[in-house]
């Protein structure tokens, strides 16, 4: 029996009577990573944050871990990587991971610290303050935020954005660690190598539907490159959902 960590049926989000994400049905096993590509406003952020519990669905359902997720604890199995790193400029990376570890009640806090801080490759950094960092350090540093309580469903959005060749190792790495321990991930990027190379299925959003998504084996870079050209040029023209069914295997 295939546990499904995602299961959203028909959803959909309205920002002021403007549908962003319209009638998306898709389910996420236990274990899979996901890549998620599509232009800006393709609503690839708004499924994020709703799968982040951030925002609430205008309608349709979504359960996370077989439950509503206004569940508290389906709250504690999710880290989320967003465009803000919402982290407090004023304090250290050290404080920072210090505060969010105590919400969760984390047990062995300064090791887990020490942990995360080594695998984003910040441990020499620790006390000083955030504020003092390029835009690529503070990523790695919200990077080991989300992860710090060794959440279940890991949820990415465009983690790539701002860092440099040994940021994008760093992130790389955790990635794949994160996956070896058999952990869900989620991620939005416009990088086709990167995304291709580390998914095990993948999507193409645009205007907030699903307009193609993988069965079986990945395409190339090449031939993916070409289908999201198709893909993203000709759903600019259609006014309903792609005939694709919802993947529910």
């Amino acid at each position: 029996m295939t546990t499904w960590v995602v299961e959203a049926e028909n959803l959909s989000k309205t920002f002021a009577w403007v549908p962003v994400l319209r009638d998306v049905s898709y389910r996420v096993a236990q274990g899979e990573t996901i890549a998620i590509f599509g232009p800006n406003g393709a609503g690839k952020t708004t499924f994020l944050r709703l799968l982040a519990t951030l925002l609430k669905p205008s309608s349709g359902t979504l359960q996370l871990f077989g439950h509503t997720p206004n569940d508290p604890a389906v709250r504690h199995k999710l880290g989320f990587l967003g465009h803000d790193s919402f982290l407090y400029p004023d304090l250290t990376p050290i404080e920072n991971l210090t505060f969010y570890g105590k919400a969760y009640s984390l047990p062995d806090l300064s090791g887990r610290i020490n942990s995360v801080l080594q695998l984003v490759g910040l441990q020499d950094w620790g006390n000083i303050q955030v504020r003092t960092f390029s835009r690529g350090m503070e990523q790695r540093v919200a990077l080991a935020r989300a992860l710090l309580h060794a959440p279940e469903l890991l949820l990415f959005d465009e983690p790539y954005s701002g860092l440099d060749a040994h940021g994008l190792a760093t992130l790389q790495t955790a990635l794949t660690q994160t996956k070896a321990q058999g952990k869900t991930v989620i991620f939005t990027t416009h990088d086709f190598a990167l995304g291709l190379g580390l998914c095990d299925r993948a999507l193409i959003f645009d205007r907030g539907w699903i307009v193609w998504q993988s069965d079986g084996s990945l395409p190339s870079v090449r031939e993916f490159s070409e289908l999201y050209r198709q893909k993203t040029q000709s759903s600019s023209l259609i006014t309903q959902p792609s005939s694709l069914s919802p993947h529910h295997s």
